[in-house]
């Protein structure tokens, strides 16, 4: 007789980095990343933040491949905290875009560096 249960989804471990602009959730993450790393965890990066450019970490998911904050202000005359409730939603609306860049790294430690709004 055999089982025919569905297989487990695969569990998967991290982070979700909040806090006020200006806290420190880029610095905390890029620390984390290199200790963790340094205990033989694969690490993946994922910056939520539309406005952070000039990354000090090497990120493996980037939001601002899909939208960024200057694309959003000047495109539809937003502000910086209505740019960045419409960039939420973007990526509310495109969560496919999302798990597909994660699926690529199946295994890791995931770290969402999020925006501070």
């Amino acid at each position: 007789m055999t089982s025919s249960n569905p297989p487990k989804p695969a569990l998967h471990f991290g982070q979700v980095v909040i806090g006020p602009p200006g806290s420190g959730k880029t610095t905390y993450c890029r620390g984390m990343q290199e200790f963790l790393s340094r205990l033989g965890r694969k690490v993946v990066i994922v910056n939520l933040d539309p406005a952070n450019e000039g990354l000090p970490y090497p990120c493996a998911v980037d939001i601002s491949e899909l939208v960024t904050l200057d694309d959003v202000m000047d495109g539809l005359k937003l502000g910086p905290n209505g740019g960045l409730i419409y960039s939420m939603e973007y990526l509310e609306a495109n969560l496919d875009w999302l798990e597909s860049k994660l699926k690529h790294h199946q295994g890791s430690y995931f770290l969402f560096d999020c925006p501070g709004q």
